[in-house]
């Protein structure tokens, strides 16, 4: 990388109106002191504190989910992920998650967001409800259930995600999208 390739980023991000992005491993210390920048953009921002606090609560259930899903990951250099925050052409927040996952992990993934994609917002209080009242097994993974549904709650669009093939189709990469 030299120093017109820091020009081109520059370029795609004003105009991808990014505000936040990272790319690499997310330890409990870099979450929160992006989440500190992200919280400070938005005040500055004039951000209402209802949106401003759904974004960042989209932005710290996300990157907890990568970097949950990072201490399982076998290879290291893909044991990180990417976040991206900007906002569109109604100046809605726009919020994308991604990391490379396991196919049959991915697939599992995919499945949920679209099952969760297809409730209206009765069926997403009602299914957050459910899944509130249900008792969690000692030592069971938690993964793609409450948060899920939360995002869900919270997003202004149906949730989208995407599945990408990676390492020669050994892995995929997984990414979330979420619009507040």
């Amino acid at each position: 990388m030299d120093h017109s390739d820091l020009y081109l980023l520059r370029e795609t991000y004003n105009q991808k109106r990014l505000v936040l992005c990272f790319n690499g491993p997310f330890s409990q210390g870099l979450i929160e002191e992006l989440g500190l920048a992200l919280r400070s953009h938005l005040q500055s921002d004039s951000v209402s504190s209802a949106a401003a606090s759904d974004v960042f609560a989209v932005y710290i259930e996300l990157t907890q989910n990568i970097r949950h899903y990072a201490r399982h990951n076998t290879i290291s250099d893909e044991a990180g992920g990417t976040v991206a925050i900007g906002r569109d052409e109604q100046d809605r927040h726009i919020i994308l998650a991604g990391n490379v996952v396991e196919p049959e992990d991915g697939r599992a993934l995919q499945e949920r967001v679209r099952d969760i994609a297809g409730m209206d917002k009765a069926q997403l209080r009602a299914a957050y409800k459910e899944q509130l009242r249900r008792p969690r097994e000692e030592g069971s993974a938690s993964g793609a259930g409450l948060g899920l549904l939360d995002i869900a709650r919270k997003s202004s669009e149906v949730l989208s995600c995407s599945l990408l093939p990676v390492n020669s189709g050994n892995q995929l990469f997984f990414s979330i999208k979420v619009v507040i």
